[in-house]
């Protein structure tokens, strides 16, 4: 196989696993080029990561214009989105400009609505299709992983799958009174906005974490979980038909419930912009400016995660439960990549993923989510990059139907 040429966007924490994990996969890549808005971030990553050169760059990933050039100037075979979501349709349009595949890690949303679907990069599938590119949604862990997960039991253990629950646990501590494992501005948005979950053919709204229950993570114990809607969600249910209903549930500690209500009631989580002293500013992003780093997190966080499907279904005429899922330890996700285990978790499998495109084991004109893949060749390389994962045939589940 030809050695490939990568070009990732985006230096934070996901950027930082997926590079040094890319940088280790000398027999895919001849080069690789990291560029995000803040070059200095891109060089600190670059200067550890290796055997692959590792080259930087400063690109503004809202000009399509700037990214083609960009992308035609270091010759990139693939792109390697893991900037902001707001960025997933300027980078996808620049990679059809020049010929080249997309991978990202989280769908697109507007900057100005906190709001995500994936009707807008769906939209792009003709035009990759003709193209002959291929445009891999969600290579991150949830979405991601989760998907994978999804379609190894559904061609492996069921014949139809009729309720599908991701559960999210985070039960470490980084030791900080409040923060977010991910992006601040993303982090927020995604958990102050109405739940949703699918039931019956419908998709059922609820108010933001209304609904919660204890729920019993593998070697973690009972945590409390809290049901909102996630991207994987919405592909899940069109290529899965079978299923009845489908719920994400996600762990979060009291005080961060608490820090997250006082905030929230004082406008602090707002996207609606204010005038402060002459000068626009909106409330949230001026909120990440002021939170601890997600990337800074890693040295001093202990614990693990927690995160996987548990399904009910029918095999050969009888009802079956399956709990597939990973467990990852933040000391050692710093170990390996200086990172703590949310963005490795989302770093492995978006270099996973990538990895997969470039090596045309995972390649067909179009935009794809996950589950549309065949998941074997994917989980075969997931346990030794550092995610290994494990299933609970007929175990008792949290959730009754």
């Amino acid at each position: 196989m030809q050695k490939k040429r990568l070009m990732i966007i985006g230096a934070g924490g996901v950027g930082n696993v997926a590079v040094r994990k890319s940088a280790r996969m000398e027999d895919v890549y001849e080069e690789i080029l990291l560029a995000s808005r803040t070059k200095a971030k891109c060089d600190a990553i670059a200067k550890e990561a290796g055997p692959v050169p590792v080259r930087t760059a400063c690109i503004d990933a809202d000009d399509v214009d700037a990214l083609e050039r960009l992308i035609k100037e270091f010759k990139a075979d693939i792109v390697l989105n893991v900037a902001l979501p707001y960025q997933d349709l300027t980078i996808m349009e620049a990679c059809l400009r020049c010929g080249v595949h997309y991978v990202d890690t989280a769908n697109y949303e507007p900057k100005d609505e906190a709001h995500f679907e994936y009707s807008w990069q769906w939209a792009y599938n003709e035009k990759f299709e003709k193209a002959g590119l291929t445009a891999l949604l969600g290579s991150g862990f949830d979405p991601g992983v989760t998907n994978v997960f999804t379609a190894y039991a559904a061609k492996h253990y069921f014949d139809e799958m009729h309720y599908l629950d991701i559960v999210d646990c985070n039960a470490g501590d980084h030791g900080k009174s409040f923060a977010t494992n991910f992006n601040p501005e993303i982090n927020i948005r995604e958990i102050t906005q109405p739940g949703r979950y699918y039931e019956e053919g419908t998709w059922k709204r609820t108010q933001p974490l209304e609904i919660h229950q204890n729920v019993d993570y593998p070697r973690i114990g009972s945590k409390e979980s809290y049901l909102l809607f996630h991207e994987e969600l919405e592909s899940l249910v069109k290529h899965f038909p079978t299923l009845k209903r489908a719920r994400f549930w996600m762990t979060f500690s009291q005080q961060y419930i608490t820090f997250l209500r006082v905030l929230e009631e004082v406008g602090m989580t707002s996207i609606e912009p204010i005038n402060y002293q002459g000068m626009e500013i909106q409330p949230l992003q001026f909120l990440k400016a002021l939170l601890p780093e997600p990337s800074s997190l890693g040295p001093n966080y202990q614990g693990q995660t927690s995160i996987g499907c548990q399904i009910r279904g029918v095999k050969d005429g009888k009802e079956r439960t399956l709990f597939i899922f990973n467990n990852c330890s933040h000391q050692m996700a710093y170990q390996d990549a200086k990172a703590q285990a949310v963005s490795y978790t989302t770093g492995v499998p978006a270099a996973l993923g990538t990895s997969l495109v470039a090596r045309g084991i995972w390649k067909k004109g179009g935009v794809w989510n996950m589950e549309q893949f065949d998941p074997d060749p994917f989980l075969a390389e997931l346990g030794p990059l550092g995610l290994p994962w494990e299933v609970v045939v007929d175990g008792k589940l949290a959730f009754g139907r």
